[in-house]
């Protein structure tokens, strides 16, 4: 795989052209199909236990789900990732579960719909999956078909063992819509509909196309539990954000709160992040040993309303870089200043990608989504109290190394008369009274 430059500065005329590719791209041509609108909510095994997963591993899992209220809360899919399948397909050419650890598909899932959840299942685009399983290609309705006759809602589709170009014949746009054409046609035959999740690491700039035949796609490579894979993953979102919105968007990869060395705030910012970006939240620790400090991240139920926003479906954007010139490339210290629409008013994202605390500032207007003329109230999403009124600025003191602020700013009434200058922020240099008089 290619190796990453950690800084680089992209042009505005670049961003720009991205930009309007991207709004154009999202607005017309995602898909509908009736699943799908919003961000799943679950959890995927793989982060936590690889290939040593079975049956009773994944109910065990969904009960310790409801018995710490992350059901409660939106956490609705238990997904299996690589490895439940037998190495080998039938003389039919029908891919089977492993006898041993999955004896019974419909089994699972019937257990799993008995307790509430959706059922998710894997597979891959290619010859094998990751782990060396059987791959979907070639058999990509009959491996549709059998996923939904085993009662599944959900696919994970990954890009391992790629087919030679002269077998394929397809870019990458053709490889993963044969699976979407077969699903399709499943749902035309037995009218169920699976959610379907792109796996192909970004490769092929899937931000552009990915949401005309998926409901998610993956953006970067595999995440791990530690913060320099945070930070990086943050950092390559922060440039394709148009591209989400309700029923399509980037897949940042499975949390990994519970997992690695992530401090507590580390923890905190990722899961702030992955929210507010509106990607599927997909817990991947072993619940049978998360601590509470770690659950009340996952169960925060003001960052998850933001995720699951029936009414605006578009992630935020940093609206600063901070740290950098505006649209710097930066693994280890990405965009620090972000904000969105909600539904309840206007949320902003504070990472401090220091490693020391820091206090951060901003003017209200530097947002597009903040009214110039008007003070805003200021809740914090994360201790879940009033901070006050903000009038054209804010400023979060002392936050930790690594951390995050999350507010929501509400209009709270014209801000004070009298104020000088008269413009705030960028306007000041073409602040200019009725009669041509300048304040700048």
């Amino acid at each position: 795989m290619f190796q990453k430059q950690p800084i680089m500065t992209l042009s505005r005329t670049f961003v720009a052209a991205v930009v309007g590719i991207l709004s154009a791209a999202t607005s017309a041509n995602a898909i509908t199909n009736g699943v799908g609108k919003l961000p799943v909510m679950g959890y995927n095994a793989w982060n936590a236990f690889a290939c040593n997963v079975n049956e009773t591993l994944i109910i065990q899992t969904a009960n310790y789900m409801k018995e710490y209220g992350l059901l409660d809360v939106g956490y609705n899919h238990v997904n299996l990732d690589d490895c439940w399948a037998m190495k080998n397909r039938s003389s039919t050419g029908e891919v089977m579960s492993d006898n041993i650890r999955f004896p019974s598909m419909n089994t699972l899932t019937d257990q799993l719909h008995a307790l509430g959840f959706y059922a998710g299942i894997y597979s891959d685009s290619g010859w094998f999956t990751c782990a060396g399983y059987p791959g979907s290609f070639m058999h990509e309705e009959q491996d549709a078909m059998t996923f939904q006759s085993w009662g599944f809602d959900f696919l994970k589709y990954d890009n391992c063992a790629i087919p030679f170009d002269d077998i394929i014949r397809e870019g990458m746009i053709g490889k993963y819509q044969r699976m979407a054409d077969a699903l399709a046609a499943v749902a035309e035959k037995t009218g169920t509909t699976l959610i379907f999740s792109l796996c192909e690491w970004g490769w092929s700039q899937v931000w552009l196309w990915g949401a005309q035949i998926s409901h998610s796609w993956r953006i970067d490579s595999d995440i791990g539990p530690q913060w320099s894979s945070i930070s990086s993953i943050i950092n390559s979102v922060s440039f394709i954000t148009q591209a989400t919105n309700h029923y399509g968007r980037n897949d940042l990869d499975m949390l990994e709160i519970g997992n690695g060395n992530l401090t507590y705030d580390e923890a905190k910012t990722h899961f702030t992040a992955w929210a507010l970006v509106k990607a599927p939240l997909l817990i991947g620790t072993n619940l049978a040993t998360i601590s509470q400090e770690m659950l009340s991240i996952l169960k925060n139920q003001e960052i998850i309303a933001v995720n699951q926003d029936p009414i605006y479906g578009t992630s935020i954007s940093p609206f600063r870089w901070g740290n950098n010139p505006d649209w710097t490339y930066n693994a280890i210290y990405p965009a620090q200043y972000w904000s969105g629409p909600s539904e309840n008013g206007t949320v902003f994202m504070l990472i401090n990608t220091l490693s020391e605390p820091a206090n951060m500032f901003f003017n209200l207007t530097e947002s597009p989504w903040i009214r110039a003329g008007i003070q805003y109230s200021v809740w914090d999403l994360w201790t879940h109290t009033d901070n006050g009124t903000a009038v054209r600025s804010f400023t979060a003191m002392n936050v930790p190394a690594h951390g995050v602020v999350a507010l929501l700013l509400k209009e709270d009434g014209n801000e004070p008369a009298g104020l000088m200058p008269p413009c705030a922020g960028e306007a000041l240099s073409q602040c200019t009274a009725e009669n041509g008089t300048s304040y700048s």
